[in-house]
């Protein structure tokens, strides 16, 4: 059963590179962590205050069924998502950069919407470029209109993105060189974490530490610049080399090779991730049956905001 993106759509050809699959997400999310109005209204509402990992895995399921299932799962994940969605709205209980304490926030409101569709879009565009190789200016701009199709079908209205890929990347780049991005003090601390910054070996599979660890330099190193400035990520000489010959190293096994030659490669670097991510929530469940949180920091200072503050009728 076919799915609502083409399998030749640009999209479908891009995400389905794992390795571009397994780093955009945390990319997003630590450079949309400088989001405040995004960041606040998603992690005072979240079910998964013990378990982040596990709410990270489902959402990139969920991202991945609508990208890559077919449109009956598509179509769950969607319903699943609109779900949950109507029920997040709240205000912000503290000012955060150029946010007044009191100012509303919801799941459903359109440029919030465009915000989520822009972090995951720009995190794909550049881990592509930097992973695999440089799009074309045609097949980024079919790239682009991809994720404005994706994000309709979550909901967010067609104009509240820019109509092509050059004014997109103009606006996403200027927001980043502009001084709104700014850090809470636990958007740091949980993005620290999903760079590796504060997580200890506790949280990953011993035969995958390696693989995450690689993942962590990759998504760490393709930050814009600002955005490690703003959280005071250490970057040397050192990691600049590892993370370069990580770059290269993924960009070789890349290569296409002519078409009469085998192919051995490609079941592994082509496919849906799903599998990897539910080893990953499992693993987070049996930690926390164990007593150990994922995030221990980021969790304790989610125990100590209380409530979710909502807006008056």
């Amino acid at each position: 059963m076919p799915g609502y993106f083409a399998d030749d759509a640009m999209a479908v050809r891009v995400m389905g590179s794992r390795a571009v699959g397994l780093t955009y997400g945390q990319r997003a999310l630590v450079i949309g962590a400088a989001h405040p109005r995004l960041f606040v209204g998603t992690v005072e509402n979240t079910a998964h205050r013990d378990t982040p990992y596990n709410r990270l895995a489902r959402t990139a399921r969920l991202f991945e069924a609508v990208f890559l299932g077919t449109k009956e799962e598509a179509d769950r994940a969607l319903e699943f998502t609109r779900r949950r969605h109507a029920r997040v709205t709240g205000v912000m209980a503290e000012a955060a950069g150029p946010y007044a304490a009191g100012t509303p926030y919801s799941a459903t409101d359109p440029h919030l919407m465009f915000m989520t569709m822009a972090f995951a879009f720009d995190s794909v565009d550049v881990l592509q470029r930097l992973l695999i190789r440089p799009l074309t200016p045609g097949e980024q701009e079919a790239l682009y209109q991809d994720f404005v199709t994706w994000a309709e079908l979550f909901g967010m209205p067609r104009d509240a993105a820019p109509p092509d890929y050059p004014t997109f990347r103009r606006s996403f780049d200027g927001w980043l060189a502009s001084g709104e991005p700014h850090l809470t003090e636990h958007a740091r601390v949980v993005g620290s974490y999903l760079v590796g910054a504060k997580r200890g070996d506790y949280d990953d599979p011993l035969p995958l530490r390696p693989l995450f660890r690689s993942i962590d330099l990759v998504v760490r190193g393709s930050l814009p610049a600002s955005i490690r400035r703003l959280y005071g990520f250490r970057w040397t000489p050192v990691h600049e080399a590892a993370y370069r010959t990580a770059l290269q190293t993924v960009r070789v096994a890349h290569v296409e090779p002519p078409h009469f030659v085998p192919r051995p490669l490609d079941p592994v670097l082509h496919g849906v991730n799903a599998p990897l991510f539910k080893i990953l929530a499992g693993r987070e469940r049996q930690q926390l049956r164990r007593g150990r949180r994922s995030m221990p920091e980021a969790a304790a200072m989610l125990d100590r905001s209380g409530t979710v503050q909502r807006p008056s009728a």
